[in-house]
């Protein structure tokens, strides 16, 4: 068993959308002999991407799975989406792979997702190296590429291989390792060639600064090299492995997916390479209940453990869970713990996915990718373990969402079963929200994009028959005061037998914004009895929940309570109540009352060549420039705005940059409306009430 995970690579590919990673993950299932022919995206054939709605837009929205042989080694491949709107799944996914391959695209080199997945990369401390794909294609540049890596990606870039080949076609690579040369036919057959004349300076060059690179992972190595003696291909070898598990450096590849040129160079690396689970070692995590952090390592002898990284919702074979095993052993069926739920689970059969089909299995160790069908309990990011030795792994947080739809339902009635629906959705994807907006009576699901959103909807109708129509959503706005007053609030009462009596001088005054709403009692000589008290502020309180201005929720001022007077029968609480809601209104009325919106802080990153437009689009959203600061090639833009201006910018931030702009948006403060937006909402919010 441990030859077994000392020969386990399980790699995840990832980089920006249209690089190449499910073309390259099909390539190399034909190549290895797992499937019979290759698939092509645009033919909507691939064994990698299969959802429906990943058809339709030729994307991947879900990360999958598949393992093949190489060299007697088992390369197990996750296939993450490189879309914004689904790269939470990416981050959720690359935490149970040993080994990144970070693809660029030849033409259009670094792209913001491309960094974001290096960031993950380095968050996760997992070893990569870098693929540059398409070098086949016009205005492909590989020198160009490269730098761009080198100013954006960690751990530093290193080449290690050299394309050469017709200005457009290029179909040779020369392998800096073994300082060998193949040319790739039309059928991606590789012929060894010697290394051509024109090309043989530039490509000693490179092998120098490849060998002085790699000489830096070990100290002895780089003392020798620095002496002036030569490296054994062994030496070589040794130190290039050690230091791309160590993260001192990412080498680089380069072939073309699609044209079969360089995948098996890549093959090679990525067994002769990357890491096992025994390179990467032991896994932290916690003993519940303690604060103390304890290990497991990669051992089948060691107990069991696992972390679920992803669920799969289906309506008809239920839930599928997920999991990566760090330590242990299981069987083909049988019990686990749930460290997290503190639940014991059972399961049946024990599966191996293999793109959209999954394959009963009659064991796995650590390193293995495997699922488990409708366990009770367990959901993204819970532990599996020995339940005599307990631990809790930390998984990734899901990346915020950006962006959010009210949901009406087309058929009436169907609200409750478009709540629950998406409920089981929202297993799959930790990327959603979901929510009810008890203000404003709707249900609000928040997701990365709109693309994100619309993709949910399809796949709720698919799923469960539950058919939505998508809404801007309303904006919580507030109202305030400006104005200190002080105001009387009488409830006066007569009909047969006891009245009602209740009378109270409330004085009002703002408050910093974010304060929120606060009551004194300063009633002194007994004017309203005690036990009235809180009736009155119970009053203003529920009274503040409507303003007087277009129904919203008055915030941030203070009420004190001064005096009054009481009827020793006719006044109650509920009296009471009447007269602290009367003296808020009149006290509101009379005190310049303003209409507050929520100001989000956003944060845009865009590659310098859309900065004014960026730039110009935010002032013209009413946005107010905090800060910029440069990260790679890119700028980032710190801004405050109107959450009203910025619930679709998803799209205009999508149009504006052609995709290469992301952002984040959060909730920071409340400030007042301009006057003549302010009497649109209000107008508005009269109209909808009559």
């Amino acid at each position: 068993m441990t030859e077994m995970v000392e020969k386990l690579r399980t790699i995840a590919l990832v980089g920006h959308g249209d690089s190449g990673k499910t073309s390259l993950a099909e390539i190399m299932l034909f190549k290895a002999g797992v499937t019979t022919r290759v698939g092509r995206v645009e033919d909507g054939n691939t064994a990698m991407d299969f959802e429906p709605e990943e058809l339709k837009r030729q994307i991947s929205i879900s990360s999958s799975f598949h393992q093949f042989e190489w060299k007697k080694n088992t390369v197990s491949i996750i296939d993450t989406p490189g879309d914004q709107n689904f790269f939470s799944d990416t981050k959720a996914c690359m935490i149970a792979a040993e080994g990144a391959v970070i693809l660029i695209d030849a033409v259009d080199g670094v792209k913001v997702q491309t960094e974001l997945a290096s960031d993950f990369a380095a968050d996760f401390n997992i070893p990569c190296c870098i693929f540059i794909n398409k070098i086949d294609r016009e205005r492909a540049d590989f020198s160009r590429a490269v730098e761009d890596a080198e100013k954006c990606l960690s751990p530093k870039p290193i080449r290690a291989h050299f394309p050469f080949g017709p200005e457009s076609g290029v179909n040779g690579i020369v392998d800096l390792i073994s300082m060998k040369a193949y040319i790739y036919d039309e059928n991606g057959q590789a012929t060894s060639v010697n290394i051509p004349e024109d090309i043989k300076e530039t490509v000693e060059v490179e092998r120098e600064e490849f060998i002085e690179n790699v000489a830096e992972a070990d100290d002895k190595l780089l003392e020798k090299y620095l002496e002036g003696e030569s490296l054994t291909d062994d030496e070589i070898r040794s130190a290039l492995r050690k230091g791309t598990i160590e993260r001192t450096f990412a080498p680089v590849l380069c072939g073309s997916a699609i044209q079969d040129i360089g995948v098996d160079l890549l093959a090679n690396f990525i067994v002769d390479v990357m890491p096992s689970p025994l390179d990467i070692g032991p896994r932290k995590g916690t003993v519940p209940d303690k604060d103390e952090e304890t290990e497991r390592a990669p051992d089948p002898n060691e107990p069991f453990s696992a972390f679920v990284f992803k669920t799969v919702a289906d309506p008809y074979s239920g839930r599928l869970s997920i999991f990566k095993i760090v330590s242990g052993q299981l069987a083909g069926d049988g019990t686990f713990y749930n460290s997290v739920k503190e639940k014991r689970e059972r399961f049946t059969q024990l599966l191996k996915i293999t793109g959209k089909e999954q394959k009963p299995s009659s064991g796995a160790g650590p390193g293995s990718i495997v699922a488990v069908a409708k366990l009770k309990e367990t959901a993204t990011g819970d532990t599996l373990c020995d339940e005599s030795n307990k631990i809790v792994y930390k998984t990734a947080e899901p990346i915020p969402s950006i962006i959010s739809f009210a949901l009406e339902s087309k058929n009436k009635g169907e609200e409750d079963k478009i709540f629950t629906s998406l409920t089981k959705i929202l297993e799959e994807d930790i990327a959603l929200k979901l929510t009810r907006n008890s203000e404003t009576k709707q249900i609000l699901l928040s997701g990365a994009g709109q693309v994100h959103i619309e993709a949910t909807i399809e796949k709720l109708k698919r799923k469960f028959n539950v058919e939505v129509l998508l809404k801007p959503p309303k904006i919580p706005y507030r109202e305030t005061i400006t104005k200190k007053v002080r105001v009387q609030g009488k409830h006066k009462k007569q009909s047969g037998g006891h009245g009602q009596y209740g009378d109270c001088w409330v004085q009002m005054e703002p408050l910093p914004r974010g304060a929120g709403f606060e009551f004194v009692d300063a009633i002194v000589g007994g004017s309203i009895p005690r036990q009235y008290i809180p009736a009155v502020e119970k009053g203003i309180y529920e009274a503040s929940l409507k303003g007087v201005l277009a129904g919203y929720t008055c915030i941030d001022f203070k009420a004190t309570l001064d005096d009054g007077s009481y009827h020793t029968v006719d006044s109650s609480e509920m009296a009471f109540k009447i007269a602290g809601s009367i003296a808020f209104k009149k006290g509101v009325e009379s005190a310049n009352p303003v209409l507050l919106e929520p100001i989000m802080k956003i944060s845009v990153t865009t590659p310098d060549d859309y900065m004014g437009d960026i730039m110009g689009d935010l002032n013209g959203k009413r946005g107010r420039v905090l800060g910029m600061e440069s990260k790679g090639k890119n700028q980032v833009v710190s801004a405050h705005a109107p959450m009203a201006e910025f619930l679709m910018y998803a799209p205009d931030l999508h149009s504006m940059t052609g995709g290469r702009g992301m952002y984040t948006m959060e909730f920071s403060h409340y400030e007042e409306v301009p006057a003549q937006i302010a009497q649109k909402i209000i107008e508005a919010a009269k109209n909808e009430k009559e």
